[in-house]
């Protein structure tokens, strides 16, 4: 049997998504794409969604250049990841060309490079195969998918294998 009484979402107006909304924006740094799914959410019709919108940017709840920086920085120093993942993250985000360029560019390269040589080094005793090649083969499979770029990457298994007692 059907339940009729099923639970239906809940419409907002603006004021009452008002203080939900600049909550959700003060916990952590939002993009506006993620603003715009919320206020959907809280089914709010989009010209009221888009005012709001402009309320959270002049009020300082909404700033897209404050997120990229904050995005790129929380999933390096974190998640430890690669530009190129960073990069794809940001666009998924609806962020644009040029601050993605600033938010990678804020990446110090000695850190970058650091982190990764961390990652190889961590990752290769654990990493079961065959072969050498095999082997080799998985770090740089592990560590592109970490969103690193290939010719970074190929300098840092090198030196991880010249560095560690080969298998």
């Amino acid at each position: 049997m059907e339940n009729s009484t099923a639970p239906f979402k809940k419409k907002h107006t603006p004021s009452q998504a008002r203080p939900k909304i600049e909550k959700y924006c003060a916990y952590q740094e939002r993009s506006h794409l993620q603003v715009k799914r919320k206020l959907a959410g809280l089914g709010l019709h989009t010209s009221d969604a888009d005012l709001l919108l402009v309320e959270l940017m002049q009020n300082n709840f909404l700033n897209e250049t404050r997120f990229a920086m904050a995005y790129a920085r929380g999933k390096f120093n974190i998640k430890h990841w690669g530009r190129l993942k960073i990069k794809q993250g940001l666009k998924r985000e609806g962020i644009g060309g040029r601050l993605i360029q600033e938010a990678l560019a804020s990446l110090r390269l000695a850190e970058y490079q650091k982190t990764l040589h961390a990652l190889a080094q961590k990752k290769w005793p654990f990493i079961k195969a065959a072969s050498h090649r095999e082997k080799v083969a998985k770090l740089q499979r592990f560590l592109l998918g970490k969103g690193y770029e290939y010719d970074a990457i190929d300098c840092v298994v090198k030196e991880v294998i010249s560095t560690t007692k080969i298998r």
